[in-house]
């Protein structure tokens, strides 16, 4: 008997591997060991970047003490929240539902049938702040499984009960109208934080899919509060502390409501978000920092989190040694002014502490600060500035020489995929061929090693392997949305085919009756309840996500299947958008592309010509564009497509009805709300 670990592809479970408790990675046979010994299974759940599950294994899973009465009286079982979403979400909504409240570590006590009974998160070893102990929970489960057995099977058959009755209703009611997107507009500017950018109050998640839906809103019907909205959040977030000023790239949220203090870690899926973001409101404003934020960002990707197989890491941590050697939260980001004068000298540390909001009491602990640019918008502190670049660049090589934070180096295919995208089309946007090619080299990463010969995802590799777990509906989703912004930016119509593939999975094994989706496929392993989660939280769901992807699939190719199955899924839209926007913002942008067609442009010429790269930089919501000679085979768009008197010649058709083809970008750009 000893602990299961070592063999995971997950370096979260590696990260356990040496600890005294007995773990198991979820498995069948852990159940059936719980069954045979007659034990309740204890799950825990976590991920590698998240602080406080380092916490709760530092305290309890690596004490010897308690390692060996988890082993007595458990069977215990570890999971990788982002390895396995699914469990995940399972038994999150259990505690949701039971405690009000949820998060990471997840602690949930269960019985050989996999049916919770006792759940919370966090565990202190000593009681404190009204929280009984770790040990305290173990003896009081332990007693309950011991004396009360028959109550725990009722408790438990009754959560699985509860749960299995949660079924949505939503879809085939339509997809939203004009009256709804109207609605949701006016939510979120009911929720919008007019003096600090945002939305609600701390701790402030950076809204990438909301403000997508603000830019696109903006572009359809030219309502001017959307565009201010995204435009000032989005400069508050770049000047904030979330925002890293040295080395680029988003940590996952602000504490407070200024976005000064983060919670450090560093998410791919945030970045890959936020920097398509930036490069949209870029296309949209002309706005400068938009576009040093959205190079930034993406240059932050490919150089910290890009691994040796070309794909790019999870996150990265929070925490890493500060100058005692200590792990501490931010350690690697904040300085003190004695740390500026260290680096800098006298004179250019007092620049960079005004220039950088640094104080002798502080922003963060111990009278150490997180770097913001601070001021209103006026007050542009423009970072190019070469006293204010030199000062950066030093900084910069200063902060290199520190303990670096740890990587989770596996590889997750939706967050790929949503890389994928951003990066495209960055690169697309502002003359960075480099960073296609890194968008391309990930996609090949993903055909090689997470996909099958039947087109099915794997949900995770690590070092080139491929994980054990089956992709989710967010993997088809945000990977079909990665290869269609590659195929787009391109013009390798491969991308669209590998894209028609995935989706054709969707509609295959994923949806259900009235068009609605489920998170895991019909044939996936079977848990207390077939996940459903279509609100958009830290990332698209998977519903949003395969909405999206249908609706530009059926665009490129006319496939009315793919179509009908993207308005479906719409229907989710229609009755959570004008209820909860802040929450269904991916939904949202969606179907703004769908209320505006979405636009079909066909540039019969040079992929990467003025003409294509116009087409690129159009506005018009969920735009497809495909680039190529006219009567290729790779994309259906180009077919009867000739070019104008040898000219390169674009043709933009939306609804069945199609504009005079042109030659002329400045037409072609005013046809797409580019002018």
């Amino acid at each position: 008997m000893a602990n299961r670990l070592a063999q995971s592809t997950s370096p979260y479970l590696l990260q356990h591997a040496d600890n005294p408790v007995h773990w198991w990675p979820w498995s069948p046979e852990a159940f059936e060991e719980a069954r045979r010994r007659n034990v309740p299974v204890l799950l825990s759940v976590g991920y590698s970047s998240c602080h406080w599950c380092h916490v709760m294994a530092h305290e309890s899973f690596e004490d010897e003490a308690t390692a060996a009465y988890m082993n007595e009286h458990f069977v215990s079982v570890k999971v990788d929240r982002e390895e396995r979403p699914d469990v995940d979400a399972v038994y999150m909504e259990a505690v949701q539902a039971a405690t009000g409240q949820g998060g990471w570590p997840m602690t949930v006590f269960l019985t050989a049938d996999a049916e919770p009974f006792y759940f919370g998160t966090y565990f202190p070893p000593e009681a404190r702040h009204g929280m009984p102990s770790f040990r305290q929970v173990l003896e009081g489960v332990g007693a309950a499984w011991a004396d009360r057995r028959d109550e725990v099977g009722e408790v438990a058959g009754r959560i699985v009960r509860d749960l299995s009755e949660r079924s949505l209703a939503h879809g085939g009611d339509g997809p939203p109208g004009e009256a709804e997107l109207a609605q949701a507009l006016l939510g979120l500017t009911r929720d919008y934080d007019e003096k600090r950018g945002g939305f609600g109050g701390a701790p402030k998640f950076p809204p990438s899919m909301a403000l997508e839906f603000l830019l696109r809103h903006h572009a359809r019907t030219g309502a001017d509060g959307a565009l201010q909205m995204a435009a000032d959040t989005c400069a508050a977030m770049a000047r904030g502390g979330i925002y890293d000023q040295l080395g680029g790239g988003f940590a996952r949220y602000a504490v407070d409501r200024d976005w000064v203090v983060p919670h450090f870690e560093k998410m791919l899926y945030d970045n890959a978000l936020l920097c398509r973001v930036y490069a949209h409101l870029w296309r949209s404003t002309g706005s400068e920092l938009a576009r040093r934020v959205a190079l930034e960002t993406a240059d932050f990707m490919v150089r910290e989190l890009r691994t040796p197989e070309g794909g790019f890491a999870s996150a990265l941590d929070a925490d890493s040694e500060d100058a005692h050697g200590k792990h501490v939260e931010g350690a690697y980001y904040v300085w003190t002014p004695e740390q500026l004068r260290e680096v800098l000298g006298e004179e250019d540390a007092a620049f960079a502490a005004a220039h950088f909001g640094v104080t002798e009491e502080g922003t963060f602990e111990e009278g150490s600060s997180v770097l913001q640019l601070p001021g209103g918008p006026d007050d542009l502190r423009d970072p190019d500035d070469p006293r204010a670049a030199a000062v950066r660049a030093r900084l910069l090589a200063a902060r290199d020489e520190r303990p670096r934070p740890g990587r989770d180096d596996k590889i997750v295919a939706a967050w790929n995929g949503l890389a994928i995208a951003a990066l495209a089309e960055t690169g697309a946007f502002f003359d960075r061929p480099d960073l296609v090619e890194r968008a391309t080299e990930a996609a090949d990463l993903l055909v090689r090693v997470h996909m099958g010969p039947v087109a099915r995802l794997v949900r995770t590799s690590k070092d080139g392997r491929a994980g054990d777990h089956a992709g989710v509906l967010e993997d088809y989703g945000d990977v079909a949305e990665g290869f269609l912004a590659l195929a787009g930016v391109t013009g390798e119509g491969a991308w669209l085919e590998f894209a028609g593939f995935l989706l054709d999975i969707v509609l295959q094994h994923f949806r259900g009756e009235g068009g609605q989706l489920y998170d895991t496929a019909d044939d996936a392993e079977r848990l207390i309840r077939r996940p459903q989660d279509p609100t958009d939280s830290a990332t698209p769901a998977g519903w949003t996500a395969a909405a999206g992807a249908l609706l530009s699939y059926a665009a490129h190719t006319g496939s009315e299947p793919h179509r009908t199955a993207a308005e479906e899924a719409l229907g989710v839209v229609k009755a959570l958008g004008p209820r909860a926007p802040r929450f269904i913002g991916w939904g949202l942008a969606v179907a703004e592309a769908l209320l505006d067609g979405p636009r079909e442009v066909a540039v019969a010429g040079p992929v990467g010509g003025e003409l294509h790269r116009t087409a690129l930089l159009g506005r018009a919501p969920g735009a497809v564009v495909a680039a190529g000679e006219s009567g290729g085979a790779e994309f259906p768009l180009l077919a009867d497509r000739p070019k104008a008197d040898g000219a390169p010649t674009a043709y933009v058709c939306r609804h069945f009805v199609c504009d005079a083809p042109t030659t002329d970008p400045e037409t072609l750009a005013r046809a797409l709300g580019g002018a």
